[in-house]
């Protein structure tokens, strides 16, 4: 299950909403081995597409660097799905090499009656995806 405050469930949503048509990514850092996500760090779509997203290689070279110094490990890697519903692609697999994350997809698109996004999450290792319950909370 991913544990995940408010402030950061917005700061993500808002994230896909403003880059939208084009996909948002970026990565929410945490103290390693804690499993808990606290710090947003919104990225730049280096592909700039509303169908494909990319981590500019230097700027990801750069967070790893930090995350490092700071003694912290990727726990939540996220991106948006534009036109179709929040569900990793084959495109989206091939890309997740953090097993240990939380991979979350909002979809800015309306493609149900459910609103206007969906933000699900899931674990992905070695190509196997497993979706996993969200729950949002104020604080820790």
């Amino acid at each position: 299950m991913l544990t995940i405050t408010q402030a950061l469930f917005d700061q993500i949503v808002a994230h896909a909403r403003q880059d939208h048509p084009d996909e948002a990514c970026g990565v929410v850092a945490g103290p390693e081995g804690t499993g808990r996500p606290e710090r947003f760090i919104p990225m730049l779509n280096a592909a700039r597409s509303p169908t494909f997203y990319e981590f500019d290689s230097g700027d990801l070279l750069k967070l790893y660097r930090e995350m490092d110094d700071r003694d912290e490990e990727p726990v939540v890697i996220y991106h948006s799905h534009t036109a179709t519903e929040a569900y990793p692609s084959r495109t989206d697999l091939s890309y997740a090499n953090e097993p240990g994350a939380h991979y979350v997809l909002v979809s800015t698109a309306d493609s149900d009656d459910v609103g206007p996004f969906q933000f699900r999450s899931y674990r992905i290792v070695e190509g196997v995806v497993t979706e996993e319950e969200i729950k949002v909370v104020e604080a820790y």
